[in-house]
């Protein structure tokens, strides 16, 4: 299993000190973290695409960039593009370039975005949001698959041949797909053939396991390899599980509660914050033994293939995050690794 992180490099108030950071420093810290991360031997780290003031990333491809020049063998991804609202060619231009910058590590996870801001800013109307971002899709795969493209639709101007550079380094560069949780956008993924990354950010897991088996159903009906599953969560880890909690559950309320109170959600509590901690909820958040023990719980259900984790859901401190990144890299990944391969090689014997 391949074992990652994303951010979305909040500059949000510090819940306890109330100071904001500037974007400057934001993605200062961002850089050092995926450095970590690289130096650690996890495989991917994700940097998302907001328009919002409380974020510092607008332009991911950007970010990665200059991680690129930082890090060795890490892969670099978007988490997620807003696809629905940019021009896929130039989504496939900087991520190209991003690939060659990095030795060939950049991959795309197009979404269609949790936020709207993206959509008037850029010209788009949201009663064509799932239009937009079907449409979309369909260029930028055709863009991966040739050098010269003829295309045509609604929302963009047609391609009548001409060239798109520069090519990327991987052939094909990756594109994943990333839903979180409505059917057809899970049937789309695998109609396509195309890895998916299934947000599981609330609720009960067990209750996603149908989409994993949508997709890959859904991927064999249209007779493609089973593609690979991404399962994308919130967490944050410490040496103990009090210690996680305490300090995970202020920066998350924070956020949470603002979000709620924009799209009708009642407060957060720490009773809800705690039951999404235990092993039947959806967040990571615990102690390097509660971590393994769910995501090895998790792959029980899912049988994913990679495992992303969001850990500043809120400013958290740098020193903090950091400190997350060390014990998922030093003592969650090593053991959920060498488990996994136990299971799988077992597996393949009971088959033979």
């Amino acid at each position: 299993m391949e074992l990652g992180i994303y951010t979305f490099a909040e500059t949000t108030p510090d819940p306890s000190t109330g100071r904001t950071v500037s974007p400057q420093q934001r993605l200062a810290d961002l850089l050092e973290e995926i450095e970590l991360a690289d130096e650690l031997g996890l495989d991917v780290f994700g940097v998302g695409e907001h328009h919002r003031p409380e974020f510092a990333v607008s332009a991911p491809a950007v970010v990665l960039a200059a991680a690129a020049a930082r890090t060795e063998r890490i892969r670099l991804t978007s988490a997620v593009s807003v696809l629905s609202s940019d021009d896929p060619v130039r989504v496939f231009q900087d991520f190209a370039t991003l690939d060659l910058l990095s030795g060939g590590r950049a991959e795309i996870m197009a979404g269609r975005g949790s936020f709207i801001e993206s959509f008037p800013l850029f010209g788009y109307d949201l009663q064509d949001y799932d239009e937009l971002f079907s449409e979309k899709l369909e260029l930028l795969l055709a863009l991966r698959e040739s050098e010269h493209v003829h295309w045509s639709g609604r929302h963009r101007a047609a391609l009548d041949g001409q060239g798109v550079y520069p090519r990327p380094a991987q052939d094909p560069l990756p594109v994943w797909v990333a839903v979180g949780g409505t059917p057809q956008s899970v049937l789309r993924a695998g109609a396509l053939g195309l890895p998916m990354a299934l947000a599981i950010i609330g609720g009960q897991p067990e209750r996603f396991a149908p989409f994993a088996e949508l997709h890959r159903r859904a991927a064999s009906e249209y007779g493609h390899e089973t593609p690979a599953l991404s399962i994308n969560s919130h967490g944050f880890i410490a040496d103990t599980s009090q210690a996680a909690a305490d300090e995970a559950f202020v920066a998350h309320k924070v956020v949470m509660d603002r979000i709620g109170r924009e799209r009708g959600w009642p407060p957060m509590t720490r009773a809800q914050f705690d039951a999404g901690a235990g092993l039947h909820g959806a967040n990571f958040v615990g102690s390097p033994q509660q971590v393994i023990e769910k995501v090895l719980f998790q792959h029980e259900i899912f049988g994913h293939q990679r495992f992303l984790v969001q850990f500043s859901v809120g400013t958290m401190p740098h020193a903090s995050i950091m400190r997350s990144i060390e014990l998922f890299g030093t003592e969650v990944a090593p053991v959920v690794r060498r488990e996994i391969d136990r299971r799988e090689a077992g597996s393949a014997s009971a088959a033979a």
